[in-house]
């Protein structure tokens, strides 16, 4: 009974593992098929953060995941968006804006590159009090391989093994790594 408890236990365990697991994989946003669009701030739109919570939009930004053709929408009354340098960005620096859009309501920014982008409130005091925004946009272009030299020039390149094939796609190859634990603890069981 208690070696039955065991078994139980531990498959449950591994279970449970396999589920969460699959679930973060399936859930994470790798290539995005369709632009997205994210409302900056949330609910809280686009304005001097409360209390001077300074790291409001930074925080912000670290929650989401930006890719090349999502857009930013900012929602603001009163106010403006600057897109700006780095060094502007850093030093609330209102000058020398690469573009200023004052429509009053929604602004809507298409982030058409991989890389940082810097926003700041048109009103250096908003910007200092900490309405600024910093998102970093990923490339959907597959990540270039590592290529090693040969160890000599005579030996012949191995044949890539079907295991490489399944380790392209992370949520397949996850699941062939959770099904074949699954087979051995099962195995090691009956």
């Amino acid at each position: 009974m208690a070696a039955s408890s065991a078994s139980s236990s531990c498959t449950l365990r591994y279970f449970s593992t396999l589920i969460i697991t699959l679930s973060l994989a399936l859930n994470t946003r790798c290539a995005p098929s369709e632009p997205a669009e994210f409302e900056v701030g949330g609910e809280h739109g686009w304005r001097v953060p409360d209390n001077n919570d300074t790291w409001f939009y930074t925080r912000w930004a670290a929650d989401n995941r930006f890719h090349v053709g999502d857009s930013l929408s900012f929602v603001y009354h009163n106010d403006s968006v600057m897109v700006v340098e780095k060094y502007a960005y850093y030093h609330c620096n209102t000058s020398k804006p690469i573009y200023v859009f004052r429509d009053e309501g929604k602004t809507l920014i298409k982030l058409d590159r991989a890389g940082p982008f810097y926003f700041i409130s048109g009103n250096s005091e908003h910007c200092k009090e900490g309405q600024r925004l910093e998102v970093d946009v990923m490339s959907d272009a597959p990540p270039h391989p590592i290529v090693m030299p040969p160890s000599s020039p005579a030996a012949p390149a191995p044949a890539p093994s079907s295991a490489f094939a399944v380790a392209e796609s992370l949520p397949l190859a996850l699941f062939a790594f959770f099904t074949a634990g699954l087979a051995r603890l099962f195995a090691s069981h009956h």
